[in-house]
């Protein structure tokens, strides 16, 4: 992975940490720094997982790899926000 592609990753991490938040009902407390972290794990995440199934590199838009992204986020925000609720 070069420079660019990690820069790349971050801000698409960035969306990605967002459309989980917002995919996940309800009230989520947790810091919105803490879900664009989040987001950025899940888009790399994502990206290998993706990799690994051979639907990263399709002709256009990866539709599958970034419902696998979204889909990521939104749990990994559920999990923190379930857990950091409880406190």
């Amino acid at each position: 992975m070069e420079v660019t592609g990690i820069i790349t990753a971050i801000i698409v991490g960035l969306i990605i940490g967002a459309l989980g938040r917002l995919v996940v009902p309800g009230k989520q407390n947790i810091p919105i720094w803490l879900t664009l972290v989040i987001g950025v794990v899940a888009a790399i995440i994502g990206t290998f997982l993706a990799a690994a199934i051979g639907v990263a590199d399709t002709g256009g838009v990866d539709w599958i790899e970034l419902a696998l992204q979204v889909g990521l986020a939104a749990v990994g925000v559920a999990l923190v926000a379930g857990t950091r609720g409880r406190r």
